[in-house]
């Protein structure tokens, strides 16, 4: 039986016929007769990456294989989440090698979308630590591939958003942490011009990422805080928490327990959280040492913050610029605050050198914003697609709901050699979503 769902940003919302499995050997039954189907991780990924008429839900396939506490590689199943995986390995002494802004993707959607963090200038997308991984291919099977073992499809499936099969399992490396939490440096800056230079400054972090205050004008356009950060070293913890340097943060949620009405976002109400954000440190800078989870998962800590855009949904807009494009973030940003649509989310960051064929991380500064779905709104998006096309830049593929064909094919160099791959491992287009057919990635 059908039922409506929708990934994150609640938009769209489409009737599918959902199935489920917790054994890789009852895939093949699944598959069996079956066409127009997606793999789905846990609905994590913005647009309509993960829907369509049928959807194959791999949250099921959460076992943990092996995990090697000296070489600090975990093989697990890929249904697995961040949240649990963390809780595996932070006790132990190791960490993530990348993580997104939520804990709660699973390790096969985050490889499906080549996840990138905070760190993405210094350990890459997530592809780059993946040692090896099963996929359920249309026309072989299960196959374990890697950078060595057909690496074409290990490429095309890093970012592929689910198109060349099931990821089943993955065996990754982690980072060695001495404690569980991060030395954090949060600076102040005046204006656009001031970040970008502080990004520069601080190139040497490892995590660093800055929240943009985009209605601004004038000389506090684009007024920001960096926030940097590094593993705390066990020498650094003076308190308490230096007798369990390795523990778990404390679970405080809160939830949104409904749809707020989509007039509660404003641009009164925008410009207000954003007074209060950018002066809620009183210094220029401030130095602090903090569990991981405000650091990296903020927006975790509030259950269900997706409804706060009410039941339109939104859209999360994020695309990336050549470093020497800078002008087109000041064109993006002017566009934003003239027409007084405003985000409570712009994050600003800096990637480092692409991974594979069809990552959305490349070398410059990528700028993600949310925006609720209302009237007008996707023609405005046309033409910052425009702007970030003139500045050779492109979209997150796992947050687009909205793009034309056009826009990926210019955006994507390699977007003929991704598409040669998917029809060698499924000729008959048997995995293909209702992004693939929107943007004739997959064709009739």
């Amino acid at each position: 039986m059908k039922k409506n769902i929708a990934n994150w940003g609640n938009y769209p919302v489409v009737a599918s016929d959902d199935q489920s499995f917790s054994w890789k050997e009852d895939l093949p039954g699944l598959l069996e007769n079956r066409t127009h189907i997606i793999p789905r991780g846990n609905g994590r990924c913005y647009g309509d990456a993960s829907l369509a008429q049928n959807t194959i839900t791999c949250t099921k396939l959460e076992k943990v294989l092996s995990f090697d506490t000296t070489a600090g590689i975990l093989d697990c199943e890929a249904g697995l989440t961040l949240d649990k995986i963390l809780e595996i390995i932070v006790p132990k002494g190791w960490f993530l090698p990348v993580t997104p802004g939520t804990k709660f993707i699973t390790i096969g959607g985050g490889v499906a979308s080549d996840v990138h963090g905070k760190n993405h200038h210094v350990d890459g997308a997530i592809s780059r630590h993946v040692v090896e991984m099963d996929i359920y291919t249309a026309k072989l099977g299960l196959v374990t591939c890697s950078r060595e073992k057909y690496p074409d499809l290990f490429e095309a499936t890093c970012g592929g958003m689910g198109l060349t099969g099931v990821i089943t399992r993955v065996k990754f490396k982690l980072k060695k942490i001495e404690t569980s939490y991060i030395t954090q440096k949060q600076v102040k800056a005046k204006n656009l011009t001031d970040v970008l230079e502080l990004f520069d400054q601080y190139a040497h972090y490892t995590y660093s990422v800055a929240w943009i205050d985009c209605l601004k004008k004038g000389k506090a356009f684009g007024r920001s805080i960096l926030i940097l950060g590094e593993h705390t070293k066990l020498d650094e913890l003076k308190d308490k928490r230096k007798n369990d340097p390795l523990a778990l943060p404390k679970k405080k949620q809160l939830t949104f327990p409904f749809n707020l009405p989509s007039w509660v976002l404003n641009t009164i109400t925008v410009k207000l959280f954003n007074f209060l954000y950018y002066n809620k440190n009183t210094k220029r800078e401030l130095n602090n040492i903090v569990s991981y989870e405000p650091f990296f998962y903020p927006l975790d800590a509030i259950l269900h913050w997706n409804r706060g855009y009410g039941k339109k949904g939104f859209i999360q807009y994020q695309f990336v610029l050549p470093m020497e494009r800078r002008d087109g973030l000041e064109r993006i940003l002017s566009e934003i605050s003239k027409r007084g649509w405003g985000s409570f989310l712009a994050v600003l960051k800096v990637f480092g050198d692409q991974d594979d064929l069809i990552s959305f991380p490349t070398k410059g500064y990528t700028l993600a914003l949310d925006f609720p779905v209302r009237k007008g709104l996707f023609e405005f998006l046309d033409e910052m697609d425009k702007i970030v096309l003139e500045c050779g830049g492109r979209l997150y593929l796992s947050k687009d709901a909205r793009m034309k064909p056009e826009t990926l094919r210019q955006g994507y160099d390699r977007f003929d050699e991704f598409v040669g791959i998917l029809r060698q491992y499924d000729p008959e287009q048997k995995f293909r979503s209702i992004q693939s057919d929107r943007l004739q990635i997959t064709t009739n």
